[in-house]
């Protein structure tokens, strides 16, 4: 169960992350932010991190091996790297979609499964 909670803290924590880091973009897009000082826009990312950081800190505790959870260190960063760019690609793909995914990205996103794969390999 820990594994499960561990994965789903860090979907959540990754789709605050997305937006925290690049929603600033669409909300310029948008005509939103465009006339913002840098400092508001910087503010407001570090509103929304601070909810990405209350799951994501939570998480690896529950998740690594050290707190009885099912994860050693690398493990715990590799997951966190796949989820990241499967919720950005996913994100990119709903929000910007001015943004083309080619078969390198594909592929690179390929390459990063396989480290999960090979991450838990005994």
């Amino acid at each position: 169960m820990k594994a499960f909670w561990t994965i789903l803290m860090l979907v959540f924590s990754n789709v605050l992350m997305t937006f925290a880091w690049y929603g600033h973009l669409k909300l310029n897009e948008m005509k939103i932010s465009d006339g913002w000082p840098l400092i508001l826009v910087i503010l407001f990312s570090w509103g929304i991190a601070f909810f990405e950081y209350s799951l994501l800190v939570p998480a690896n505790r529950i998740g690594f091996v050290g707190n009885g959870g099912p994860f050693n260190l690398l493990q715990l960063k590799v997951i966190q790297e796949v989820i990241s760019l499967t919720v950005f690609s996913i994100l990119v793909i709903i929000f910007f979609k001015g943004q083309p995914i080619q078969w390198n990205h594909i592929a690179a996103f390929v390459c990063l499964v396989l480290a999960v794969f090979f991450v838990f390999l005994k």
